[in-house]
């Protein structure tokens, strides 16, 4: 398909910011390997490396929430793309739409419970909870504690009862009387 490696290397990282625009959300980067090995864009040695070249570039960038790292387009990395966009074979892109299509609920779903914290000083940590549905916050919660450890335990608590607790918080604040 590709006359060198130079050109191939290029179409791949065309790819990689294909997905990442098509699906409209940040993903980690076992989602971003997922979606490109079920797809068989390329193996995944290669996707590390290209992956690793274009935060170098800066079309891509990093950020941590919930102790997972997600990649998210750059300005300069919608722009290249949007330039580049009809270098992408039709195939491949349909491939991927139909990929995103089938699969985005599920990927989706990794992402909607998340928890962090920030430690403000020695005995201050800021506690973030938050429940996202359709790309949109259903509750996003601060909370002030006063150790490390507190902090941990309610991201873990979140983690795994969110529901459950987002369901107690609604119920508390449209019944509670005084």
């Amino acid at each position: 398909m590709f006359e060198n490696s130079s050109e191939e290397t290029a179409y791949h990282k065309l790819l990689i910011l294909y997905i990442l625009y098509k699906i409209k959300m940040d993903l980690t980067n076992s989602q971003i390997t997922q979606v490109v090995l079920e797809t068989e864009m390329m193996n995944y040695f290669s996707l590390q490396q290209l992956l690793s070249q274009l935060m170098e570039s800066k079309f891509l960038k990093i950020y941590k929430d919930s102790d997972k790292e997600y990649y998210c387009l750059t300005q300069r990395g919608l722009e290249t793309l949007e330039s580049l966009m009809l270098k992408i074979p039709i195939d491949s892109a349909n491939k991927v739409d139909h990929y995103i299509r089938l699969n985005k609920e599920s990927l989706l779903a990794e992402t909607q419970v998340k928890s962090s914290f920030v430690k403000q000083s020695e005995n201050e940590f800021i506690v973030n909870l938050r429940v996202i549905e359709n790309q949109s916050n259903l509750i996003d919660l601060n909370l002030n504690v006063s150790s490390e450890k507190q902090a941990n335990h309610i991201c873990n608590n979140w983690k795994k009862n969110a529901s459950h607790m987002y369901a107690e918080v609604i119920n508390l604040l449209t019944t509670y009387k005084k």
